[in-house]
């Protein structure tokens, strides 16, 4: 009896230092492990020298670190909390943001040659497989696709002091130019144009002041093509739709109309009326002879350029895809794009995605089940904080669609489309936690998390290349310690000039290239880069 007494203790004993010695051993290994992760992070140019150093060298030791971390938080104290949180800590500080030319990390990720992967890319198999984790080629073909309608809001001039209000402040020839987006390959062969009257949100509206370029219409997005180089990478011969959205969300929020209104009268889905929402069809559909820029509707302006993009490529015995991407507003409009182009564009069978980001509801059941009928693939890119994709019927549509199978079932519904991803705003290190949520809408804050995205249950990517600067374009979300102005993007002196011969401010003339034409300006599209 007595040595058993003896001996429990110092069993337990030994057992306490083992745990101790292995929990200071994991300590040791996950604290030099995030050290030199660090380190290395911060060193200048260190990529272009020694690039597998700059991130952890295979997504199995990423993994085998995380495990580390929570085997640690959950055996330990709070002092090993703070050390698993070291690992999410912001890679860059406020010296990263200085420029220093060369030696600075690139912005963008090389691109690959994805020829022979190009239609699961592009939703053959609704990205099955692809988006948990999400594939490293379709993340880019993702942003690049959202960078083209950043370019739209970039190039708006949405000043309502000025004249030409509502415009591109670029022509299409020299827009990619001007935004930096030439690396991608594409050329715009058409500016579309959308009235602004009926059922259109108050932002939509042009300048009131006086004269401006049109009392009537608003440059919504353009129409764009891969050149030779470009169409060689990816497979096939890529035709873009690219439209905007709104410009405030909350002025968006008040001015939006939940009815419904027919779309396409002649196609019925079964017994039922395809139906869209009122708003957005108005503004897809409206026009007027008395207008210069919407003799034409948007919807015609875009079928016209694409259907002769198509033939052209197609008598070329070139492989034709179209990808319609838009932000908020532009992603509604992007769906009734695909429709009309699906139902009226043969050739394109097949070969049509719908890529959204931050996307409302748009139409009913019958809109829904016709769009899959026609083939048409739609990925719907959507953060969780963001309301915007809840719309309309934010809590209406959730309630009838969980009731029962009937109230599921019923026309009058919203219903939304596709495949959907999902991103967390604050699975990014860089964005203040006490954000205005509304900022959750911001094209820019979809493209940095996207960039971030792993898959569901891992953190922000530690190699994500996209300039964490352009968060801060027009929100104001990064944290104040990397010292990024809030609100940025703006013309240089809001768009005045000094005159040095008279030493006075004053608004530059615009060049009569880069003055809103209805017609065709500069040469013929060239195809080839």
């Amino acid at each position: 009896m007595e040595n058993a007494l003896v001996k429990t203790p110092l069993r337990k004993l030994r057992r306490r230092r083992t745990k101790r010695v292995w929990r200071l051993k994991q300590k040791l290994k996950l604290a030099w492990k995030s050290i030199k992760i660090r380190v290395k992070s911060h060193l200048p140019g260190f990529l272009s020298t020694k690039k597998h150093l700059f991130h952890i060298k295979s997504r199995k030791e990423e993994q085998d670190l995380s495990q580390v971390a929570q085997r640690i938080c959950k055996i330990s104290n709070d002092s090993t909390k703070s050390l698993a949180f070291l690992l999410q800590l912001p890679k860059y500080s406020a010296d990263d943001f200085l420029d220093r030319g060369d030696l600075m990390t690139p912005a963008a990720s090389p691109r690959e040659k994805i020829s022979k992967m190009w239609r699961e890319l592009h939703g053959s198999n609704n990205w099955e497989n692809l988006l948990d984790p999400l594939h490293p080629w379709l993340r880019r073909e993702v942003t690049k696709y959202g960078e083209f309608v950043e370019s739209v809001y970039d190039s708006l001039d949405f000043d309502p002091l000025s004249e030409f209000c509502g415009s591109s402040r670029y022509n299409r020839n020299k827009l990619f130019e001007e935004l930096g987006l030439t690396r991608h390959g594409y050329k715009v062969t058409k500016y579309i144009y959308a009235m602004s009257r009926v059922d259109v949100p108050q932002w939509f509206l042009s300048s009131a002041l006086g004269e401006t370029w049109s009392k009537d219409s608003n440059w919504m997005g353009f129409v764009a093509v891969s050149g030779d180089r470009e169409s060689l990478r990816i497979g096939r011969r890529d035709i873009v739709v690219a439209w905007r959205g709104t410009v405030t969300p909350t002025e968006w929020f008040m001015d939006l109309r939940t009815s419904m209104e027919p779309f396409d009268c002649e196609g019925k889905h079964g017994k039922t009326v395809v139906k869209v929402q009122s708003g957005f069809l108005s503004i897809y559909n409206s026009k007027s002879e008395l207008t210069r820029y919407n003799k034409e509707s948007a919807s015609e302006q875009t079928m016209d350029e694409v259907k002769r993009l198509v033939n052209f490529f197609k008598d070329r015995g070139e492989e034709v895809s179209l990808t319609i991407t838009g932000h908020s507003l532009g992603g509604a409009l992007a769906l009734m794009n695909a429709y009309e182009a699906a139902r009226d564009v043969p050739a394109l069978s097949g070969n049509i995605s719908v890529i959204s980001f931050g996307a409302p509801r748009v139409g009913n059941l019958a809109f829904k089940e016709k769009l899959n009928s026609l083939g048409v693939k739609v990925l719907r890119v959507v953060n969780k904080q963001d309301i915007v994709p809840k719309l309309p019927g934010i809590v209406f549509n959730k309630v009838l669609n969980k009731l029962n199978p009937i109230t599921s079932r019923l026309n009058w519904v919203y219903r939304h489309v596709g495949t959907q991803l999902k991103l967390d705003v604050f699975s990014s290190p860089y964005v203040k936690r006490d954000s205005d949520l509304g900022r959750a809408h911001n094209l820019e804050v979809y493209l940095h998390v996207l960039d971030g995205f792993h898959r569901k249950k891992s953190g922000f990517r530690v190699n994500a290349r996209r300039d964490v600067a352009s968060v801060n374009k027009s929100t104001d979300m990064l944290l104040d310690h990397l010292r990024i102005p809030e609100f940025w993007y703006q013309v240089a002196h809001k768009g005045l000039i000094l005159n040095k011969q008279t030493g006075r401010w004053v608004k530059p003339v615009r060049a009569p290239e880069d003055i809103p034409s209805p017609l065709p300006t500069g040469p013929k599209p060239i195809y080839s880069l």
